[in-house]
């Protein structure tokens, strides 16, 4: 009986999980790698941002993800780079050897060659940079309180760049929270000077989306007091001062940056097949190019197919099935079957601005309104990995509704300010 052959697993997102969950380890050893120890929900990370549920809610061990899983191997680690030429993963706590790799590092922020702003912006891919962000926002809102008239205006400034589905998310939150919390939490300040403002490079938000939606996610801000301001850009910002392309600048202190993402590249790889958005070029299978045993997927692979010439959207459907796809094509190539292409089916797109306030894109109905907002929280609730996490979600949910509060606005931080 010939052993088994080894997998690497790099990145624990959407498609390193699926991949995991459902590649035959009877047939394969495999080994995860990941600089965190925990799966993160990335959908709801604006959520734990606005406090409306906690990180753990959207936090998820690999250990207890994988507990009954046999001939896994869990290693909290960076990799720093690939050596394709010995087979070997380099990361931070030693070397390991794969017969086949899989790739599943996911997007990191784009800040467009600009590191003014990457170093002073506030970024949300991650719990922990969802945390603090919370963090900082609830410092701005106990700073307002004792601040001089001076620095008024940049701690009463919010301004969230880029109009897609975070942005859009985020602005929402933020409004509602100016309306019904930050009033009763703050009694003492007027909270009509407080200012969101979402800049958005194209004509309108959720540019990604159809006219319908972007028409009424338009809408649904504007109508909520968010200040929309489209086809700008931001060129700098040095933490206090936005500047935007048509030269206008706004004093702020609070800029959370929304507006690209890029992939997170592993040194090793041949720059031959990156393409735009360090995304690595594949074939039908998920495997790289110019490679035959690496393969990527998820937001970090671009794959060309008939029905989508330019890849696939960066979606956390597209790298679920891209990954279940890729742990059925394993098991056929082990027992010598014919492999099968990738074909993703669209089953859609949604967005949510508030309550009773979402977007949905499905191939054959576009639909905006209460029961869109109902669609999107049933979706997203299903997605949870746990059935505890699903309830205590659902309990925060229906709380925040009846309520139009939540009890999380707690600040937990070792730095100072």
């Amino acid at each position: 009986m010939n052993p088994k052959r080894e997998i690497v697993v790099v990145g624990g997102g959407f498609a390193g999980v699926q991949f995991i969950e459902n590649i035959n380890t009877d047939l394969y050893n495999v080994t995860l790698i990941d600089k965190l120890n925990h799966h993160q929900f990335q959908p709801l990370f604006y959520q734990v941002a606005t406090s409306q549920l906690e990180p753990s809610s959207i936090s998820f061990p690999f250990r207890k993800i994988f507990q009954y899983k046999k001939s896994l191997q869990i290693r909290m680690a960076e990799v720093l780079r690939i050596e394709t030429s010995s087979n070997t993963v380099v990361t931070t706590i030693g070397n390991f050897v794969y017969d086949e790799l899989v790739i599943a590092t996911g997007c990191g922020n784009n800040f467009f060659g600009n590191a003014e702003i990457q170093n002073n912006a506030l970024t949300l891919k991650s719990t922990a940079e969802a945390i603090d962000l919370r963090n900082h926002i609830l410092r701005n809102f106990e700073d307002v309180i004792s601040a001089d008239e001076s620095d008024m205006e940049s701690l009463m400034n919010l301004v969230i760049v880029g109009g897609g589905p975070t942005g859009v998310e985020l602005a929402g939150a933020f409004a509602e929270i100016k309306r019904n919390i930050l009033p009763k939490d703050y009694p003492g300040i007027d909270f009509s000077k407080l200012n969101i403002i979402l800049v958005e490079g194209s004509k309108s938000t959720l540019s990604s989306m159809s006219e319908h939606a972007q028409n009424a996610s338009v809408a649904y801000i504007t109508e909520m007091g968010v200040t929309l301001r489209t086809e700008l850009y931001v060129t700098n910002y040095d933490g206090k001062i936005v500047t935007l392309s048509n030269g206008e600048i706004i004093k702020t202190k609070n800029l959370i940056w929304a507006a690209g993402v890029t992939g997170n590249f592993i040194e090793g790889i041949n720059k031959e097949v990156l393409a735009k958005g360090n995304r690595i070029k594949v074939d039908r299978f998920n495997l790289v190019q110019y490679t035959n045993n690496i393969y990527a997927l998820g937001d970090i692979a671009l794959m060309c197919t008939p029905k989508y010439p330019n890849g696939h959207p960066q979606l956390a459907n597209v790298a679920i099935n891209q990954a279940k796809n890729l742990a059925k094509n394993f098991k056929l190539k082990a027992t010598h079957k014919t492999l099968k292409e990738f074909e993703y089916k669209d089953l859609g797109s949604m967005a949510t601005i508030g309550k009773h306030k979402a977007v949905v894109d499905l191939s054959f109905y576009k639909f905006s309104g209460y029961f869109a907002w109902f669609i999107w929280m049933f979706l997203h609730l299903m997605l949870i990995l746990s059935v505890k996490n699903k309830i205590i979600i659902f309990i925060n949910w229906a709380w925040n509704y009846f309520t139009k509060d939540s009890s999380l606005r707690l600040i937990f931080s070792t730095k100072n300010k």
